[in-house]
């Protein structure tokens, strides 16, 4: 049975939870990894729902998961954050010429 378009919603929203838990550990390769995994599940999506209808059933649930992928994404940049400035503060340093 092919997925419906809730079941690609359902997936980015458990690859959501599993870059929290990464970011939580701050095992920042796993988070990079599982970024692309859901960048791979958003652009199924798109694709799928260009054919495939959402039912008007399922469009409640649809909001319901986007509102948990919005909050579990705050809360991803809250902790992803510090470690970005690092990275940020690095590159600066390593481009400066002294």
């Amino acid at each position: 049975m092919e997925p419906t378009l809730l079941d690609y919603y359902k997936a980015i929203e458990k690859t959501s939870r599993d870059m929290l838990t990464a970011a939580q550990q701050e095992d920042w390769d796993q988070l990079v990894r599982l970024e692309g995994a859901c960048a791979v599940l958003i652009a199924q999506l798109r694709y799928k729902s260009r054919t495939l209808p959402l039912a008007p059933e399922d469009r409640k649930e649809k909001a319901q998961i986007m509102q948990r992928i919005l909050r579990t994404d705050a809360e991803i940049r809250n902790l992803a954050e510090p470690w970005l400035q690092d990275l940020a503060q690095i590159l600066d340093h390593g481009s400066v010429v002294h």
